[in-house]
């Protein structure tokens, strides 16, 4: 019910925040276009927040409104629905559709998790590093549900292991296991599948979303490929994973994880995966062929490590700016529609249209489309020149405060907002506000395109908060506990990594 009348308010808010600002006279500087703009997007971003109607829909916006305001024509408006970027997204997708076909991925957990032992830390551990690696190369949302109820049912499983005695005392240590191991696990898989998204460009539609803004925003800087996004993210994993690890597991719930014990029981995990049985040739020829995918994509463009340079295969084409990493995902992605399955008595391929379409999230496809299309509705029109220029008055500043100022500023709108609507709404200001400023735009841009993984308060923050929380595990003062001083992390994190990592990958 609540759910209901936030999305009719937000409905409402919408259609009445865009009617004012029409209404409104342009504010002196904003040209006529600008403020159209700027009522599409008030628009946009109340529906985006309230849910008002699904976010695909609201992506539809921009086609709709720009050509009847006079903003811009449907045939250029329509072109960033087609942006190549979308189709790495699609691409990506497709391949894990094929893992998740054949239950590699499921293998690829259950071996992860199999090496770290029963007691409650090691196995957070291990859930959370399975998560981590597989949200890099799997949406945060499939990866948080795939692994959601094999911590159910390990958490089921070991509750009835305590090395207590007495009736008493067991049930009393069972519900102590249920009410802290339980969340502190769930949490974990939820928190590692939003900061192991990073890893990867295609880990996070978000990143996806930055790099389709930055590629036409600024066409003459180098493009951000999947090596150079890696060598951010990456780092970024490696430590905040262990800290959210370690911070759960003794904070995270009022009680210490401590507190519980276990006996050496695995039978869930070794059951799981003596039920997977050998490796069976699809498994096979998806390795080959998701791990040739990772190759070809940190391998496209040439690397210059400083003193250490290789080539990339690009360079063996005629034209090899024109070979995106969207290139090598939908080639790889048609591979498997062309490969046969191998299977004894099979003769399907490794993967059909039906698989393929029924997990592709066509929704996340058209809020990318429409995003992009704001986006650059406000930055043609002016409109995030003028706000710009506003920010212009930031320009005493040191940077690492304005970096530290867009961090916090895309921590707070990504905990009420779709991830990818704050990126989208945020590129093109951020962008305009670093131009006045005189600093390097990824300077501002990547802090802020990594910060918008990092909601951890809410449920509504992003998915996998969201799925988690329908588990019934968790109440959301408990989130909000444990995932308040993670943002903070986070905040300190993020600039240290670019400070670090960004003058030899992006050449601040």
């Amino acid at each position: 019910m609540l759910g209901l009348q936030r999305q009719t308010l937000g409905l409402v808010a919408g259609i009445v925040g865009f009617a004012a600002v029409l209404l409104l006279p342009t504010p002196p500087g904003m040209s006529p276009e600008a403020h159209k703009t700027a009522a599409v997007a008030v628009l946009m971003i109340c529906w985006w927040i309230s849910e008002a109607v699904h976010i695909g829909v609201t992506g539809f916006v921009p086609i709709a409104l720009f050509p009847l305001l006079g903003v811009t024509s449907s045939r250029e408006v329509s072109a960033h629905y087609g942006n190549h970027l979308i189709f790495l997204f699609v691409g990506g997708f497709i391949i894990a559709q094929a893992m998740e076909r054949w239950n590699l991925h499921r293998r690829i957990a259950l071996a992860i998790i199999d090496r770290f032992g029963s007691r409650p830390r090691p196995i957070v551990l291990g859930f959370m590093v399975a998560t981590a690696l597989l949200s890099m190369w799997i949406s945060n949302t499939a990866t948080t549900m795939m692994l959601l109820p094999m911590a159910m049912a390990v958490v089921n499983q070991l509750v009835g292991t305590a090395q207590v005695r007495g009736a008493a005392e067991r049930a009393q240590h069972e519900q102590l296991a249920r009410d802290t191991f339980g969340p502190v696990l769930l949490l974990g898989i939820a928190y590692a599948a939003s900061i192991g998204g990073l890893g990867t460009v295609v880990g996070s539609p978000t990143t996806v979303a930055f790099l389709g803004f930055a590629t036409d925003a600024f066409p003459d800087l180098p493009p951000i490929g999947f090596a150079q996004w890696s060598m951010i993210g990456l780092p970024i994993i490696v430590v905040f994973v262990p800290l959210t690890w370690l911070y759960l597991c003794r904070f995270g719930t009022a009680i210490p994880l401590s507190a519980v014990r276990f006996s050496s029981s695995q039978s869930v995990i070794h059951d799981e995966r003596a039920a997977l049985g050998a490796m069976s040739a699809p498994e096979k020829r998806v390795t080959i062929v998701a791990a040739s995918t990772g190759l070809l994509w940190i391998l496209r463009a040439p690397i210059d490590l400083g003193g250490f340079f290789l080539p990339g295969w690009s360079q063996l084409f005629p034209v090899p700016g024109s070979v995106h990493d969207s290139t090598v995902a939908m080639t790889m992605a048609i591979l498997l529609f062309m490969l046969p399955s191998g299977k004894a008595g099979d003769a399907s391929r490794l993967l059909d249209w039906r698989h393929a379409a029924r997990g592709t999230p066509w929704g996340i496809v058209f809020l990318l489309g429409g995003g992009f299309a704001l986006a650059a509705g406000i930055t043609d029109s002016g409109l995030a020149a003028w706000l710009g220029a506003w920010l212009g008055a930031l320009a005493g500043l040191p940077s690492w405060v304005l970096v530290v100022a867009v961090c916090v500023l895309t921590t707070a709108m990504t905990e009420t907002t779709s991830n990818v609507a704050t990126v989208l709404m945020l590129s093109p200001v951020v962008a305009a506000m670093a131009g006045e400023v005189g600093v390097h735009p990824y300077l501002l841009l990547v802090p802020m395109a990594v910060t918008s993984s990092f909601a951890f308060t809410l449920p509504v923050a992003t998915p996998p908060n969201a799925i988690i929380f329908s588990s019934g595990w968790i109440t959301i003062p408990q989130m909000v506990r444990a995932g308040i001083l993670l943002d903070v992390i986070g905040l300190l994190i993020v600039p240290i990594a670019v400070y670090a990592l960004g003058s030899s990958v992006f050449g601040f």
